[in-house]
């Protein structure tokens, strides 16, 4: 579809996964504009690199010799750019029917799931590149050692991306292979239910196309009622087809003994720079991919062991006052209890302050028992003021102020500070600092701008 296309506009050229493809279309020699509501680092990288960018959105924005529209999921149907290029009868797509397209070019490789998809598809990325098979890679993240961050060109056979359950976008991909990570209540202002999310994911899976195969998390109770063909599981059950057993924390490494059914074989230890137990079954998902295409053992340990983590992951930003700032991603309640499970071991007998952004009002209020629940494992605790996501279900009806109060509740013994803005959450965390510390400034909006400039 995109072969024949010289000139790609790009509505929200500045998100993470737009910003990919701007890239991939500018390699391809094509001429690329866009337009964003925010201009930032990545924007700028993008002009730097030849795309031309208007900030805001506006009519005059769209170039009379575009060919083909891509906005980002975040759009809505009344954004001028987009109702003008539908005026105009050019082709418009989402990011995710975009990404569809690409993907029925290659042999494609779909990491989805509530959790893990941007570092396991950058861990299978980097395991097919030690081996040979130079793939490309686009994700929802920065690989250190990708020449372009976000974004991998291969010339071989397969495409590596993610497929986000967000509105079911996962639905327009063409997999020939499927790595579920898990499946849990998120996204409820679009799926209500659980049940109606675990629907959408046995519909995908219901899409693989040929000889596929659905490598699927045996420790995720809600992956094990989906319907699959001869799934390979991996996890910690013994019966499963890759599982870890063993697992220790020494000296800012962990390391897990790898064992592998059929033939029934210890594989080896795999060691991890990265820490927690989730980014161990973020690898093992990994090496279930890459050996079932073939690839030995061997190479996914080189591979992963020399692996230093993605931006917004458990990312180390720097330290202040001998106190190590954590920058991270994580916006779900499993995603904060985790994160603070993987400090305490990395970080053992200092005290964890997190500040955390919640991000979206609707998935605030819908999860919010369990928020209280996981954010209350926090040594102290900063609320930055919920983060509005645009073009989502926005009805301010909940403050992070009450999760404060639900938490003060909880545990009248937990500092709990709001902060209305980044200021007063920047005051707030100096407040409770000591060289005994570790920050982390946690959230999937832009909290990772406090802790970029805490460090600066």
């Amino acid at each position: 579809m995109f072969s024949e296309v010289q000139h790609i506009h790009l509505i929200g050229i500045g998100g993470i996964g737009m910003s990919a493809l701007a890239k991939l279309f500018l390699l391809q020699g094509k001429q690329v504009t866009g337009s964003d509501l925010h201009i930032g680092e990545i924007t700028r990288d993008l002009v730097a690199r030849g795309a031309v960018i208007q900030k805001g959105h506006a009519v005059s924005n769209l170039p009379s010799q575009a060919e083909f529209v891509i906005h980002s999921p975040a759009v809505p149907d009344t954004n001028p750019e987009y109702q003008l290029a539908k005026e105009l009868g050019l082709p418009v797509l989402s990011y995710a029917e975009a990404l569809g397209e690409l993907s029925k070019h290659y042999s494609t490789i779909v990491v989805t799931g509530t959790h893990g998809k941007s570092t396991t598809t950058a861990m299978i990325g980097l395991i097919l590149e030690a081996a040979g098979y130079d793939p490309t890679v686009i994700l929802g993240s920065f690989v250190p050692s990708f020449a372009h961050g976000n974004l991998r060109v291969g010339s071989g056979r397969f495409l590596v991306i993610e497929g986000c359950e967000h509105q079911a976008n996962m639905l327009h991909l063409h997999p020939e292979m499927i790595v579920l990570t898990s499946i849990e209540a998120d996204h409820l202002d679009f799926y209500r239910t659980l049940e109606n999310i675990r629907i959408a994911f046995q519909t995908f899976v219901d899409r693989l196309s040929g000889m596929g195969l659905v490598i699927v998390n045996a420790d995720d109770p809600v992956s094990q009622t989906l319907h699959i063909a001869n799934p390979v599981r991996y996890g910690s059950d013994v019966q499963a087809h890759y599982h870890q057993r063993a697992r220790t924390v020494a000296q800012g490494l962990q390391s897990v003994e790898i064992h592998r059914l059929v033939p029934k074989e210890a594989l080896g230890t795999l060691s991890l720079q990265v820490p927690g137990a989730f980014n161990v079954s973020n690898a093992l998902a990994a090496i279930a991919a890459a050996m079932e295409l073939g690839i030995p053992f061997e190479t996914c340990v080189r591979a992963l062991g020399s692996f230093p983590g993605i931006w917004r992951r458990f990312e180390r930003v720097g330290e202040v006052q001998g106190a190590p700032i954590i920058s991270d991603y994580g916006h779900h309640p499993t995603a904060v209890r985790v994160t603070l499970q993987a400090a305490r071991e990395l970080f053992p007998n200092r005290r964890i302050i997190l500040c955390f952004q919640p991000h979206q009002h609707a998935r605030t209020e819908a999860l919010f028992e369990d928020f209280v629940t996981a954010l209350s494992e926090a040594d102290a605790l900063v609320l930055s003021e919920i983060y509005r996501v645009d073009g989502r279900t926005e009805q301010e009806t909940i403050s992070s102020q009450h999760l404060v109060d639900a938490i003060s509740l909880k545990r009248p013994d937990l500092t709990v500070r709001f902060a209305p803005d980044f200021e007063e959450a920047q005051k707030g965390i100096m407040g409770l600092l000591d060289s005994q510390s570790v920050v982390i400034i946690q959230g999937a909006g832009t909290i990772d701008e406090l802790a970029r400039q805490m460090v600066r």
